[in-house]
């Protein structure tokens, strides 16, 4: 293979080219959809007090066995909308959590408040997984409530695991009985009883104003306290006891970090904006389409001015462009045309301009030329504009090949 023949190969097979382009646009947009959607894409498994928590503490058993059950369940992690006064929002505030973030969730709906109870850690052995450290007070246990809710409000413990038999305050048996460790009760002015213990102590209370609930021992419906069948019955019994017929049942994640946040990459992926990307996506794909299938070698690039003669006959024709005179170049082009047919058939040197127009004639009729010399120089004459220069040019042209012998 000769050294030309080697310097024009390229370095890389094209097919392996294609095939890294695409590896890289297909790893470029997987990126970009990660970044875009990484919060919904979190398992939430982090042994927090959410309802996507499952450990013993978290509340990740009650959405699956509110949908076992026929209730439609919607994980909240935006913003709430006028959609949603109908359905019930459940709030799993932790210790950690300020008041004011309560306050500014808007939701015009039924609202269930679950007071904190335990301090925990995760479990270093199993992903997902607390260990318990111990109970909170009955006063830490009310901070995150909003003030007007946590006015006057008091938490009572009582003491040591024992079985439970909740019911309505009316007397009547409510749910099945469960057992519990340290039960907690609440009450207040502002709160009318719902459901209570045996001993007729509020174990989940209403407002007296508000459509907002709160249970007081989250052992009732957290994924320990529905490790039976009792505890299951009794924990949906609480959640539909709160909540309007058939009406679906939203758990609230953006107390815990779970919420979903805007970013361009986001409003770019979805509507109205969607539409734009996938335009924009598909133009760069024939761009690179083009690119590929182009007709023929890369165009060597050259000078911008050229050297030597063809650099002035360049300029040369660019002013005559630029001044639009190509038509007055008919009649000189005319006379080159007759000199070189003159030379090219042996016309005798001495004849003056009009012997010669008659001689070429001549020559033109014994040849079956289309046109006369004098026809072609007339029309160069009358040339108008560039039309007329390259009908005349393509002409003479002819006229020189029939006079020449030229033609094919």
């Amino acid at each position: 293979m000769s050294l030309s023949a080697k310097s024009t190969g390229g370095a890389f097979s094209p097919l392996i080219m294609i095939v890294a382009v695409l590896v890289g646009v297909v790893c470029f947009a997987g990126l970009g959809l990660l970044s875009a959607y990484a919060p919904e894409l979190k398992s939430g498994n982090d042994g927090g007090g959410h309802a996507l928590s499952r450990g013993a503490t978290g509340f990740g058993a009650l959405p699956i066995l509110l949908r076992d059950l026929g209730a439609p369940v919607v994980m909240h992690r935006g913003v709430l909308t006028e959609a949603s006064d109908d359905s019930l929002l459940i709030l799993t505030p932790t210790p950690d959590t300020q008041p004011e973030q309560i306050d500014e969730i808007e939701h015009f709906g039924a609202t269930l408040i679950v007071l904190p109870k335990w301090t925990t850690m995760p479990d270093p052995k199993h992903q997902g997984w607390v260990r318990t450290l111990g109970v909170l007070a009955p006063e830490a246990a009310l901070e995150p409530l909003p003030k007007a809710l946590r006015k006057g409000s008091l938490v009572t413990v009582r003491k040591g695991p024992e079985t439970v038999a909740l019911r309505r305050p009316d007397g009547t048996p409510f749910g099945m009985p469960v057992r519990v460790e340290g039960l907690r009760t609440l009450s207040g002015p502002q709160w009318i009883p719902v459901v209570t213990d045996d001993q007729n102590r509020p174990v989940l209370v209403m407002h007296k104003e508000l459509r907002t609930y709160v249970l007081a021992d989250p052992d009732l419906i957290n994924t320990q306290g529905l490790k039976t069948l009792a505890g299951a019955r009794t924990g949906f019994a609480l959640i539909d006891i709160t909540r309007a017929q058939t009406s679906p049942v939203i758990f609230d994640l953006t107390l815990h970090g779970l919420k979903r946040s805007r970013n361009l990459l986001r409003l770019v992926l979805e509507p109205p904006f969607l539409g734009m990307t996938l335009v924009l996506a598909a133009l760069a794909a024939f761009v690179g389409l083009q690119a590929v299938v182009r007709f023929g070698p890369t165009r060597e690039t050259g000078r911008v001015i050229a050297l030597g003669k063809r650099g002035l006959a360049d300029n040369t024709a660019g002013l005559v462009r630029l001044a639009r005179r190509e038509h007055h170049m008919a009649a000189p082009y005319a006379l080159l045309v007759r000199a070189a047919v003159a030379r090219a058939i042996g016309a005798p040197r001495h004849l003056s301009e009009a012997s010669l127009d008659a001689f070429l004639d001549r020559v033109g009729r014994m040849n079956g030329a289309s046109h006369t010399y004098f026809a072609l120089a007339e029309q160069a004459r009358t040339a108008k504009t560039s039309g007329d220069l390259m009908r005349v040019a393509g002409a003479l042209y002819r006229w020189n090949q029939e006079l020449t012998r030229g033609r094919q």
